[in-house]
């Protein structure tokens, strides 16, 4: 499968600020540790599961299985950069649609960083590249790339303004209960 790196088909990101210090926060645990229902509560109904298992090479995967529009997504995101403050995911996204299936490239990036008054604000940021299988596809469906494009810019952007200031309540909770 090859990925167009160099074209991108939608991207977003959205901030949040929680009431912890960035010193208790800590990105990676929260994305190895995080239950099903704590996925589920951070972008009700979309958020459908998650869980950890490892890639064929042996690396962390954490499996997120959500609707975004009208499309079923299940991502495969491994992790380029994992780090308390700053965790980059990459996942080759299955998307089921009414049309059939397809994969598109999707690179998920949660940043935090500490503000005035013991705050923190976490952004979190969704780019998500073409592959030459979803090129394939919209062709195949008489689809123009343009209107692929903006059809998923709306529905993800949508999508990743509503879920991020719950995932930065849901990290903020768990940097909180740590003694």
């Amino acid at each position: 499968m090859k990925v167009l790196k160099d074209t991108i088909l939608s991207e977003s990101t959205y901030s949040a600020e929680v009431d912890a210090p960035i010193g208790k926060i800590d990105i990676a645990d929260w994305l190895l540790t995080v239950s099903e229902a704590e996925y589920q509560r951070c972008c009700v109904p979309d958020h459908v599961s998650c869980g950890l298992t490892k890639s064929d090479d042996g690396q962390q995967m954490m499996i997120n299985v959500e609707m975004i529009g009208t499309g079923l997504v299940v991502q495969h995101y491994v992790a380029e950069e994992m780090t308390p403050t700053y965790c980059r995911m990459n996942s080759i996204s299955d998307v089921f649609t009414a049309a059939g299936r397809t994969q598109v490239n999707v690179i998920w990036e949660l940043r935090a960083e500490g503000i005035e008054d013991g705050r923190t604000r976490y952004s979190n940021s969704v780019t998500a590249h073409p592959t030459d299988a979803f090129m394939d596809f919209i062709k195949e469906h008489g689809i123009a790339y343009e209107d692929a494009a903006a059809a998923r810019q709306s529905a993800g952007g949508d999508h990743n303004r509503r879920e991020t200031p719950f995932f930065a309540a849901s990290i903020a909770r768990k940097a909180l209960a740590k003694a």
